[in-house]
């Protein structure tokens, strides 16, 4: 069995590679969308080869010029006996490359647990991943506002202003990760310290298709640092970004007035549609979505490697 990463004369045999299972996976329509503006490569598109087939495939995706952010699509050609093994041996052989082991981001619908075609399709990935070592799992919850539900006035509680100076966001970010619900930030403080994290997911949102322009520190009347606001953008569209408030103003409720500053940032330039996405075990996040108008439409399983073990 040869281990590779695709090239460019592959293309025609990458685009007969179809998931007939109910998972989200790189579709024809994708792969090429996504190969000519960069979010995925060739060299992060990895396939196993045999007798000039190809049996299995796994494609990243990343920012253009960045490396692999993450794995969209794990696929086994249905004559594969053993697919959990050869998958394992595809992903194995691509994270040696890489010098990284990028999440698995499945995308699902509500319930999928109890619709025994997604569950089997997630089964097989689930061991597959879990044998190259994306040990961790985790679930969000995957939120849509439209137009359907009204934009939220402001409360007049905080107030919102431009700041042109990344540097401003570093520590706000830092100060902000002290005490987070959220799993990301969470995990990645068990191995790094907040302004690095706080850079790393700057550069992150900086890379973004959002607007730099959009996003707002958040201060009470008196002037404290409240906490921050980034409406952005995806490939597919209008997103609710990164909202913290910091430690010190817990508890008053300002997650309901941030999420609707930018709410109300994107409705303005006429958005029919913005997701957002918070872990299952975020409850306050989730229910700030809920008084919003937020409705509830998939989910998200997110395998990664235990930070502490890479």
């Amino acid at each position: 069995m040869l281990f590779r990463p695709a090239t460019e004369a592959d293309l025609g045999r990458l685009l007969h590679c179809a998931v007939g299972e109910p998972v989200s996976w790189a579709h024809p329509e994708r792969l090429r969308s996504f190969l000519a503006d960069g979010h995925y490569r060739y060299d992060r598109v990895w396939v196993a080869e045999q007798d000039g087939e190809i049996l299995a495939r796994a494609v990243w995706w990343g920012f253009p010029g960045t490396g692999p952010l993450a794995l969209d699509c794990l696929y086994t050609h249905p004559s594969v006996a053993d697919r959990v093994t050869l998958a394992a041996d595809l992903l194995r052989h691509a994270h040696d490359a890489f010098g990284d082991r990028p999440a698995y981001h499945v995308f699902l619908p509500v319930g999928w647990r109890d619709n025994h075609a997604v569950a089997a399709a997630v089964g097989w990935r689930h061991e597959a991943c879990r044998r190259a070592g994306l040990t961790d799992e985790l679930e969000r919850l995957r939120y849509a506002w439209t137009p359907g539900s009204p934009v939220p006035e402001p409360s007049g509680r905080l107030i919102f202003r431009e700041e042109p100076d990344d540097e401003a966001f570093v520590a706000a970010f830092a100060a902000a990760s002290a005490g987070s619900p959220d799993h990301h930030t969470r995990q990645a403080l068990l191995v790094k310290d907040p302004e690095t994290q706080a850079r790393e997911d700057l550069a992150d949102y900086l890379a973004m298709p959002g607007d730099r322009s959009w996003w707002r520190l958040a201060c009470t009347p008196s002037g404290e640092l409240a906490g921050f606001a980034l409406p952005s953008a995806n490939a597919s569209g209008p997103v609710v970004g990164y909202l913290g408030v910091l430690p010190e103003h817990r508890g008053r409720g300002y997650v309901d007035d941030l999420l609707a500053e930018i709410t109300r940032c994107h409705a303005a330039r006429g958005a029919r549609r913005i997701a957002a996405g918070t872990d299952t075990g975020n409850l306050p996040m989730a229910r700030a979505f809920e008084r919003a108008g937020y409705e509830l439409f998939a989910i998200r399983l997110v395998l990664s490697a235990n930070p502490v073990n890479t």
